[in-house]
């Protein structure tokens, strides 16, 4: 089981600091992450947490699930690992 999860339906106006205070209640978060746009700089509408442990995670996902944050209803849940691709042996 992952402590990474992925959070969608974030306003453009939240913050990496809003949405770890937002899901400190639950455990200790390591990392939160609002993914912006490369060229703008703009939020995409989603981020990512990762708590300290698999339990603070689970509670997390279960407890943030429908909840508000800047006024606009999000989703929660474990972020998929990336699959792993076959290195290119070039020799």
């Amino acid at each position: 089981m992952e402590k990474k999860l992925f959070v969608g339906g974030l306003p453009w106006a939240t913050s990496d600091d809003t949405l770890r205070k937002a899901f400190e209640e639950y455990g200790t978060v390591e990392e939160a992450n609002v993914v912006c746009e490369r060229d703008t700089g703009r939020s995409r509408g989603f981020g990512f947490v990762t708590f300290a442990t698999v339990e603070e995670a689970q509670a997390a996902q279960k407890g943030m699930q429908d909840r508000e944050i800047d006024g606009r209803q999000i989703k929660v849940d474990f972020a998929n690992s990336k699959p792993r691709r076959p290195r290119n042996d070039y020799e």
